[in-house]
């Protein structure tokens, strides 16, 4: 039918296939989360209509949907360009980090560096009006955000030149530079968010580095992004102007529309009031914070100090986790964080695990080629009580995710202020936990440069513990990283936590019927470990009193956490001062 022919076109072009057929099932052709709301937004301007995230789960072939469109209108207002006149409202994510940047204070931890290793002689020039092409393209990377009687609004500044800093590095110290610029501290109020730097490393090699403020980004940008810069500098390269397609919209068009889309979350019957209920009614009795097994006690102020243990999926466990999710009418994303959920409970976090994870936040086609902040955040609370088999919280999974993307437009913050958690500074309200996944980026050519990724560390945690899982596009191997904060976790303790998800799945795939309390965690070492070391009770007794046995651990683990009370933990090094110090006023006093 003609329905379906255009179903079958936005299926082909969303998976990047050259065909599709009407009984081809999405899932099993690369598709996933992300793309599957992707789809959707583009099925919604196309054929007017809507089509629930879990319609399209339970029928997700060109034939379902078709039948699910029938008499679906959608009711969301069109995105289109307005007129601007002088400064206009920040979007609700702006708004957000605006907030959490003025509360803060000046830091770089919402910097986003993105960095390219360039092999070839760069036109430095061709470079430098190819940036300036680009801030010229997409307006938020010209935009400041100074506060109009007390409320932040956007600000688009004019076309201007974009200084381009050049570094003579080496291989060596190349890093250690990276980072230097990367942790720039922007003024939201008066500077552009966007920063270029080239480090030269060697004849005919560098690295180019762009620090753009989260502001005006998010990961969905980084496809534009390169792209754009890609077409520019090769036009430049030549001595000719760049021809690319007009963009529909503009950021500041989103912004306007994000907030028609929304309405008033005090009408009951708007968008926002629906999805604002929806969230107060799942997050009610929350946790305040997971149990995890920290190294040391929490501070009262996170330093958001951090680090990272990238690792790799193998490839017989990535082929296993794909056919799991198949057959159990999941994403592979269901399935990592069925794992990661049923880990954390293994590690004796409970059994209500909230998790929080990134949405792309781009509700309209129109916004899939603009750079600029549309990520949105959910929560994903997973039950794992009654020790379910994996094959059962797979299913307890798909229900709360599709629950929670149906209801995504809402903004984190407001979500936060509607179920009002008890607030620390010494953590991430809802969710200490965040899992991401995705699929790489990939990196066009400059002219006649090669470009490939290179990673820029930060030394940054805005979570206790990040779980980052990248397909990538031409292989398939499954890259991770976990990013997590020092000032809780030692690098040993985050190494043994991956060994122990890898191993978790693994036998997930293997058997997911088994019970979630049944998955091996323990590699072979250290269940001898366990079993047999610590079973060895017939070893001779050290007979050292208690207090000198505290006292040598005290100098061995001085931060290690000795005591923990309502959330709160001293390490052995802090209990032996306090003992020490009411040791000396007691004697001072004559006890003892």
């Amino acid at each position: 039918t003609p329905r379906e022919q255009l179903l079958a076109e936005l299926f082909a072009e969303v998976l990047g296939l050259p065909a599709v057929g009407v009984d081809d099932n999405f899932f099993h052709h690369g598709g996933h989360s992300l793309l599957a709301m992707r789809l959707v937004s583009r099925i919604r301007v196309v054929f007017d209509g809507e089509v629930t995230l879990r319609a399209f789960f339970d029928a997700p072939t060109v034939a379902g949907l078709a039948a699910a469109l029938n008499g679906a209108l959608t009711n969301r207002p069109p995105l289109r360009r307005v007129a601007h006149g002088g400064d206009g409202p920040v979007s609700y994510a702006q708004q957000r980090l605006l907030f959490q940047v003025a509360a803060e204070g000046p830091n770089a931890i919402y910097n986003v560096p993105v960095a390219l290793r360039l092999a070839g002689e760069l036109d430095r020039e061709a470079l430098q009006v190819a940036l300036a092409d680009l801030v010229e393209r997409h307006e938020v990377l010209r935009t400041v955000y100074p506060e109009v009687d007390g409320v932040p609004v956007q600000r688009v500044l004019e076309p201007f030149p974009v200084e381009l800093g050049w570094v003579a590095s080496s291989r060596e110290s190349v890093d250690a530079d990276l980072r230097v610029v990367a942790g720039y501290a922007f003024d939201l109020s008066r500077e552009v968010p966007l920063r270029a730097c080239v480090f030269s490393v060697g004849q005919g090699e560098c690295v180019l580095l762009l620090v753009v403020h989260h502001i005006a980004v998010d990961e969905w940008s980084m496809g534009p992004l390169l792209r754009d810069l890609a077409v520019a500098y090769g036009a430049r390269r030549c001595g000719r102007v760049p021809v690319w397609s007009p963009l529909p919209v503009r950021y500041s068009d989103y912004a306007v529309w994000e907030r028609r889309l929304l309405g008033d979350d005090r009408d009951a019957g708007s968008l926002a009031g629906r999805q604002v209920a929806y969230w107060t009614e799942t997050l009610r009795g929350l946790p305040d914070q997971l149990d995890l097994p920290y190294d040391r006690g929490r501070p009262t102020v996170a330093s958001l100090a951090g680090d990272t243990v990238t690792f790799q999926v193998p490839a017989e466990l990535h082929t296993g986790l794909r056919a799991l999710a198949r057959s159990s009418g999941v994403s592979v994303f269901m399935v990592l964080q069925a794992g990661l959920a049923a880990l954390l409970t293994r590690l004796g976090a409970g059994t209500d695990i909230p998790i929080g994870t990134p949405v792309a936040g781009r509700a309209d086609a129109a916004l899939d080629d603009l750079v600029g902040f549309f990520v949105n955040t959910v929560v994903l609370r997973t039950d794992t009580s009654g020790d379910p088999s994996f094959a059962d919280l797979l299913a307890r999974v798909r229900q709360v995710d599709l629950a929670a993307f149906e209801h995504q437009d809402v903004p984190f913050e407001r979500v936060v202020e509607a179920v009002n958690p008890v607030r620390s500074a010494s953590r991430h309200p809802l969710f200490q936990v965040m899992l991401a996944y995705g699929h790489d980026v990939a990196v066009p050519a400059l002219g006649d440069l090669t470009a490939a990724p290179y990673e820029v560390d930060t030394d940054t945690a805005k979570f206790d513990l990040t779980v980052s899982l990248r397909e990538t596009g031409d292989t398939d191997a499954l890259n991770g990283l976990v990013e997590y904060r020092t000032d809780l976790f030692d690098r040993g303790t985050v190494e043994r936590v991956i060994d122990a998800f890898l191993r978790m799945l693994s036998s997930a795939v293997a058997d997911p019927h088994a019970p979630i309390g049944a998955l091996e965690l323990l590699s072979v070492e250290e269940r001898v470990r366990v079993v047999v070391g610590w079973n060895a009770t017939d070893a001779e007794v050290d007979r050292v009193p208690l207090p000198v046995v505290f006292e040598r651990w005290a100098a061995v683990q001085p931060d290690a956490v000795a005591v923990v009370d309502g959330g709160v933990g001293w390490s052995f090094g802090e209990v032996n001062a306090r003992a020490n110090r009411l040791a000396r006023l007691l004697i001072g006093r004559g006890v003892g």
